[in-house]
């Protein structure tokens, strides 16, 4: 991920430990999120997003311009129902898109049947090489 969520949060003026009291979580735990070395969930990412505005493309890297969108509640069935008619547009199978996530069809098929929430990583995978908008799966 070619995430700004350093840039977002130094904009806010916050520290990683501010940030990280935010979630629960240390300032390890932000800077692995920063660094690319862990990705940050999507309850938090998208929790990060409604809290301060921003929106997931612009946090994510997907969009040099952050246009806002309150984002839904994290609903995995609707997610997952919005993923299969996304692949089936694109004319995809299952196992085309879990290969790009480098994650098991069957684990694919999990998320859109909605029985595990999609991880922001896989996500972010599935956006950025068919050019989608994390915004558009994700908004109420």
């Amino acid at each position: 991920m070619n995430n700004n969520l350093k840039f977002c949060r130094e904009e806010l003026e916050m520290t990683q430990k501010e940030l990280g009291n935010v979630f629960g979580v240390s300032f390890k735990t932000v800077a692995g999120w920063e660094n690319s070395h862990d990705t940050m969930p999507l309850t938090k990412l998208v929790k990060f997003c409604n809290l301060y505005k921003f929106s997931i493309d612009y946090v994510t890297g997907l969009s040099k311009v952050n246009n806002y969108v309150e984002l839904d509640k994290l609903d995995r069935v609707k997610i997952g129902n919005k993923l299969k008619r996304i692949r089936q547009k694109l004319g995809l199978t299952q196992e085309t898109i879990a290969s790009e996530c480098m994650i098991s069809q069957a684990t694919y098929s999990g998320y859109e049947n909605g029985k595990y929430l999609i991880t922001s990583l896989c996500l972010y995978t599935i956006c950025y090489s068919h050019k989608i908008s994390m915004n558009d799966i994700l908004k109420k």
